[in-house]
C-alpha cells in the first residue's frame, strides 16, 4: 500500500488554503473543498481522512450512483448548521414540487437527469448545456446552481473527477428586477385599504427596510424608543421564527425616522401576542394568505399600477435612503446586505450619486477655509 503525502498546501485569494497531493494510483490531484480550508493543517487532515480509505483499498463512492441516489444524501451532509428554508429551496430547485399540466414534461434535474449514474453524467456536458439553455429565464439561474452545487460535492467526495455542470458554460444571474419605489401618497392609500392592524404596516417597512419575513417576527421588545432604534433579532424561516445569529449580517438596529415612530404609535395593543404584525388569531403571519386576502385586494381598491410587490416596501426605503445621501456602505450595514447587491438593484441610483459627493466634499472644504481664516485673524 502506498504512503499517504502530506500534500503540498496553497494559499487561495480569499486567504483560506487548498491542497496538491498524488492519490493512491500516484494520480495528481487538487483540492479546496469548496472555498477553501481555513488553514494548512485542516488541508491536511481532510487528505488523511479523505483519501486513508481508498490507500486500504476501500472505494469511497459507489461508481453506478444516480443523480437521483445522491441528491438526498448531499442534501443530508449539507443540512447540519444551515437554514432549513436553505435545504427546502434546494430540493426544490432540483426537483420542481407542482403538479404537470396534461402532456407536459417536467424539466427539472432529477427528471431530466436522475437515473443517469453520476459517472456518465461527468462526460454529459453538452447535454447539459442544452438543458440549461431551455430552462425559464427568471428560474434559471437557481435551478442551475443547485446542480452545480450539487455536482460540485460528488466531485469533493469522489464520485466523479470533474464537475459537468460547471463544464456546461457560464451561469450568468439575471437582470434584476425594475426597482420599484412607493410614492408616500401611494402607501397612504394602500394602508387606508388594509384592516386596521395591518394599516401602519406599509409605513413600517417603507421607514425600516425591513424584509418581509423580519417584519413578520418583529415584537414589541424590539423597539428601544429611548435609543431610536428597531432590532432585528428574529426572522421566519419555513414557517417558523428563527433567532439570529449574533454573527450574522442580518442581524443589526436600523434607525426609526419620525415617520416610522408614528407609525408604531398607531399598532394597535394585543395583549394574546407580543408580535407587532401578527396572524387574526394572535399567530404568525402567513405571508401568502396575508398577500391574498389583504394587500392585493387594498392594492386594487388603492388603483395602485402593477406590479406592486411587498417586497417593494423594502426597496422604497433603500431609493429613499439613497436620495437622502445615506452612503452604500452605511446602507449595507442598515438593510442586513451586501455593497454587491445595493449595486445589483440600486446601481441606476448611485449613477448621480458622485454630483453629490462633490457637493459635500466642497462644503467640507469650504468650512475647513473658513476656520483656518478664522484661526490667523
Amino acid at each position: 500500500m502506498p504512503a499517504l503525502q502530506q500534500g503540498e498546501t496553497y494559499q487561495l485569494r480569499n486567504g483560506r488554503y487548498g491542497i496538491r497531493y498524488r492519490d493512491a494510483t500516484g494520480r495528481h490531484r487538487e483540492t479546496q473543498d469548496g472555498k477553501g480550508f481555513s488553514s494548512p493543517s485542516a488541508a491536511r487532515r481532510w487528505l488523511r481522512d479523505h483519501e486513508a480509505a481508498t490507500a486500504r483499498g476501500h472505494s469511497h463512492a459507489n461508481p453506478d450512483t444516480t443523480l437521483a441516489e445522491f441528491i438526498p444524501i448531499y442534501l443530508q451532509r449539507h443540512a447540519p448548521g444551515r437554514r432549513p428554508r436553505t435545504i427546502t429551496d434546494l430540493r426544490k430547485r432540483l426537483a420542481h414540487q407542482r403538479e404537470l399540466k396534461p402532456g407536459e414534461t417536467c424539466t427539472c434535474a432529477t427528471c431530466t437527469f436522475g437515473a443517469i449514474p453520476l459517472r456518465e453524467l461527468e462526460r454529459m456536458s453538452g447535454e447539459i448545456a442544452d438543458w440549461q439553455a431551455n430552462l425559464p429565464e427568471r428560474s434559471r439561474y437557481g435551478i442551475v446552481g443547485a446542480l452545480r452545487q450539487t455536482l460540485g460535492a460528488a466531485e469533493r467526495w469522489g464520485h466523479i473527477d470533474r464537475n459537468p455542470a460547471k463544464l456546461a458554460g457560464r451561469n450568468p444571474q439575471p437582470p434584476p428586477r425594475t426597482v420599484r419605489a412607493y410614492t408616500r401618497t401611494e402607501i397612504d392609500a394602500i394602508s387606508l385599504e388594509l384592516s386596521a392592524i395591518y394599516e401602519p404596516l406599509p409605513a413600517v417597512a417603507a421607514a425600516t427596510g425591513l424584509r418581509p419575513e423580519e417584519w413578520q417576527a418583529v415584537e414589541r421588545r424590539d423597539i428601544d424608543r429611548r435609543s431610536g432604534v428597531l432590532n432585528v433579532r428574529r426572522t421566519v424561516s419555513s414557517g417558523e421564527i428563527v433567532e439570529l445569529g449574533k454573527t450574522s449580517r442580518s442581524r443589526r438596529q436600523v434607525p426609526l425616522t419620525r415617520r416610522a415612530l408614528a407609525a408604531l404609535d398607531r399598532i394597535p395593543a394585543q395583549l394574546q401576542t407580543r408580535l407587532l404584525f401578527p396572524a387574526p388569531d394572535g399567530g404568525l403571519l402567513d405571508l401568502d394568505n396575508f398577500r391574498r386576502r389583504e394587500w392585493q385586494p387594498a392594492i386594487q381598491a388603492a388603483a395602485i399600477p402593477t406590479p406592486a410587490r411587498i417586497y417593494d416596501l423594502r426597496s422604497t426605503f433603500a431609493t429613499d435612503a439613497l436620495a437622502a445621501g445615506i452612503t452604500v456602505f452605511d446602507l449595507t450595514r442598515i438593510m442586513g446586505t451586501s455593497v454587491h447587491m445595493i449595486e445589483r438593484h440600486y446601481g441606476t441610483l448611485l449613477d448621480g450619486a458622485a454630483e453629490h459627493i462633490a457637493d459635500r466634499l466642497d462644503r467640507l472644504d469650504s468650512t475647513r477655509d473658513n476656520t483656518a481664516e478664522e484661526d490667523t485673524r
